[in-house]
């Protein structure tokens, strides 16, 4: 499943941050809610670059039963934020960048997330495929949607950090 948007909608994008990018987007709501409920509208919407690996609606809709539910509680507020400053790489990596560093680097490219924690990026076929500290992998979906304080791409699955 790939997600696109039109020349008119990248476009437009362009003057929009993440957060709005992602608002005006129905495969990213439950995102939006999270980052909502994780009080991070202000961290994704401000001056600082950020490329976004964006669990689609059907990434969550992958994990456990009940999961997503629990999350969105005030007292999982601290997991919440994790898992999704987990999904955040501080400055823009371009589709062409990233796989330009899985080549230059033996064909497995590692990122810092806000987090704290890596995530490593490697090709299979013509995909991307970003596997998390737990060893769960995802696939970009979408690349290269440009916001005015950095970039998103979508995935297929939600990456999980260690802690």
């Amino acid at each position: 499943m790939f997600l696109s948007f039109t020349e008119k909608e990248v476009i437009t994008y362009q003057d929009k941050t993440i957060v709005e990018i992602a608002a005006g987007n129905d495969n990213f709501s439950t995102l939006v809610t999270a980052i909502k409920t994780a009080g991070l509208v202000e961290v994704l919407s401000g001056k600082n670059e950020f490329t976004v690996f964006a669990p689609t609606n059907t990434a969550f809709d992958k994990l456990p039963e009940g999961t997503v539910t629990s999350l969105l509680k005030p007292k999982n507020k601290d997991a919440l934020t994790d898992i999704l400053m987990y999904h955040v790489v501080a400055g823009e990596y371009k589709a062409a960048d990233v796989v330009k560093a899985i080549k230059d680097n033996g064909g497995k490219f590692s990122l810092n997330t806000v987090k704290g924690e890596k995530i490593t990026l490697k090709m299979k076929g013509n995909n991307v495929v970003i596997k998390d500290a737990k060893g769960g992998q995802s696939v970009i979906i979408m690349t290269d949607v440009d916001a005015s304080n950095g970039v998103i791409h979508a995935i297929e699955s939600v990456l999980m950090p260690k802690s």
